[in-house]
């Protein structure tokens, strides 16, 4: 058992989510993910990635799933040549001040209004709320490109969102998410997969959720839902998977090392299946 680590996990679960969002908004103790600490770093590792499976973003629209409040990522895909991007998230937590630091440069996709930072409707669309939701859904129309950053290991329903997601991507159209599976305390990064689910999830479990899927989780989810699915496998952690013997609960066990330690993926699905 590790005791400074049950501790800590023990203090980010009860602590309040008014007092996590402050923290991760100004950067303090909680870090965000790579779309809000360094927006450009996101967009190219994008275009990389989405380069290296054919495709681009030029004359696209493009969704960006769980963007943070920031709009640095939609205003330079739309820079490098994206038709229209939505930025969709479940939470209203604009980042003004960081919002404010893109004008003038981006101008053409974001106005001033009564000291606020929005984007031009022509260009970008904010959605805010459970994707999953019908009435969320209607007010987009297909789109070309979903694309994510270390935000798949946070969601409570992969299954369900990958199902809503697909559904919102155009026949032709292609998925790129980048998922940490590590335990989000780095420097022991399989130890939650050490307790029971009812421990993990009453005591545990950091506001920000951490799902535990592994990568057999996710190669299902998107099969389920396209035609077409490659996943690269970015970093391992052999060493520290074997250190943790048999504290590892067995569910969290395929056998195979190679995939049991995968600790960082690229996924890259096309083809959305038709409903019926």
């Amino acid at each position: 058992m590790n005791l400074r680590y049950l501790i800590l996990r023990l203090a980010r679960h009860f602590m309040p989510e008014g007092m996590a969002r402050f923290l991760l908004k100004h950067r303090w103790i909680i870090r965000p993910g790579l779309e809000s600490s360094n927006p450009l770093a996101a967009v190219e590792q994008y275009l990389g990635g989405l380069e290296q499976h054919g495709r681009s973003i030029n004359g696209k629209r493009i969704l960006v799933f769980g963007y943070g409040g920031r709009f640095a990522v939609g205003v330079e895909l739309l820079a490098q040549g994206a038709a229209h991007v939505v930025l969709c998230d479940h939470y209203v937590l604009l980042d003004r001040e960081r919002n404010l630091e893109l004008l003038p440069k981006y101008e053409k996709y974001l106005q001033l209004v009564k000291g606020e930072v929005l984007p031009r409707a022509e260009h970008i669309t904010l959605l805010h709320g459970d994707i999953r939701d019908a009435k969320i859904q209607d007010q987009i129309p297909p789109v070309d490109l979903v694309l994510s950053t270390s935000v798949y290991e946070h969601l409570g329903d992969a299954e369900g969102i990958t199902a809503a997601l697909a559904k919102l991507t155009a026949p032709q159209g292609a998925h790129l998410h980048f998922i940490d599976l590590r335990d989000h305390y780095f420097k022991f990064p399989f130890e939650m997969l050490a307790y029971p689910e009812t421990i993990w999830r009453n005591f545990l479990n950091p506001t920000s959720n951490l799902n535990r899927h592994r990568l057999p989780d996710y190669q299902n989810f998107f099969s389920e839902h396209f035609g077409r699915l490659q996943v690269n496998v970015l970093a391992r952690q052999e060493d520290e998977f074997k250190k943790m013997g048999s504290r590892i609960r067995p569910e969290f066990i395929t056998g195979d090392l190679s995939v049991d330690s995968v600790t960082l993926i690229e996924l890259f699905a096309e083809s959305p299946r038709q409903e019926g």
